[in-house]
């Protein structure tokens, strides 16, 4: 009878009868990016493992614009029921801080990440047809015509890496900023601009259909699955950039709804075809804890507040 009362005690306690709950109706994910990076095909496998573990539906929802902004808004209105997530990702969390003024969230104080996919770098990227085979002709090109090359981007991480490299190559090529990467891809094959940064899941369907060449990675060290390809360390000491992934909800969200979705995520890393997605993305997958992701998002704010200040980056 105690056991028994016990155990009903604990079940009307709100939040240990939400744990057991969830989720009891869909979830929604949603990407503040467009379709076709790492993120979107991410958020898209951790939906499907969702689906399949609880038997209730889990849909993704496209918002990009404004660096992330108008997605991350979003769940930050939300309910804090974890019924709305974000797909979290290093602008959204860990750049933007940095990089506009007037902020209208805190990463820190509004979300809470309650899983991480891991982190990867990325390509430095030029159409197949340009004339530089490597980043020493493509930095001697931008030192000889300051201002005539012109690098796209659509997120911190293609912007970022970007401007690191002016600072620490002392060149100055021009900034373009698209609202979505494929929007970035068509100028550059229409040779509007001459250098992308972007990730491998982005990059891959171009590289294999020779439409564009890899001239560097952007990884620390070098990097198995592209061994003949050098990384932009190698040229300029402690250039080293590297993109995050996981799922965040309001942080007001009960701390029961965090672990059952921490828990959910964590299968979704171990499990096919997303561990094995990841691993080509370039991605490390692991388990991870609640405390886990509250340090490595505080070590990735301290980087990005180090990498901007830098690449000499002004809040706008």
């Amino acid at each position: 009878m105690h056991r028994r009362t016990l155990l009903a005690g604990l079940a009307a306690l709100p939040g240990v009868a939400r744990a057991q709950e969830f989720p009891s109706r869909p979830i929604r994910i949603i990407v503040p990016f467009a379709p076709g990076g790492s993120g979107d095909i991410t958020a898209r496998l951790v939906a499907q493992h969702i689906e399949r573990a609880t038997g209730q539906g889990a849909v993704t929802d496209n918002r990009p614009g404004a660096n992330g902004i108008i997605g991350t808004m979003a769940v930050k209105t939300a309910a804090p029921d974890g019924y709305t997530a974000l797909l979290a990702t290093t602008s959204t969390h860990n750049a933007n801080p940095f990089l506009v003024k007037d902020l209208p969230y805190d990463p820190a104080r509004d979300f809470s990440v309650v899983s991480s996919f891991g982190s990867a770098g990325g390509y430095l990227l030029v159409p197949a047809n340009s004339p530089w085979q490597s980043l020493p002709q493509l930095v001697a090109a931008a030192k000889a015509a300051p201002g005539q090359v012109f690098f796209g981007h659509f997120n911190a991480t293609s912007l970022v890496p970007g401007l690191l490299l002016n600072a620490m190559a002392g060149i100055e090529m021009q900034a373009v900023p698209y609202r979505t990467i494929g929007a970035a891809f068509t100028d550059m094959l229409g040779g509007r601009v001459q250098v992308i940064f972007v990730d491998p899941a982005a990059a891959d369907a171009f590289l294999k259909a020779g439409q564009v060449r890899a001239l560097a990675h952007t990884r620390a060290g070098a990097w198995a699955a592209r061994p003949g390809l050098p990384s932009v360390e190698s040229f300029y000491p402690g250039f080293v950039f590297s993109g995050f992934l996981g799922l965040a909800v309001p942080a007001a969200t009960p701390l029961a709804v965090q672990q059952r979705l921490n828990a959910l995520c964590n299968d979704a890393l171990m499990s096919e075809p997303m561990h094995g997605r990841l691993l080509e993305f370039g991605f490390t997958p692991a388990r991870v804890t609640l405390a886990d992701c509250e340090t490595l998002m505080r070590e990735e704010r301290d980087r990005w507040r180090r990498v901007t200040q830098v690449a000499g980056v002004v809040p706008e």
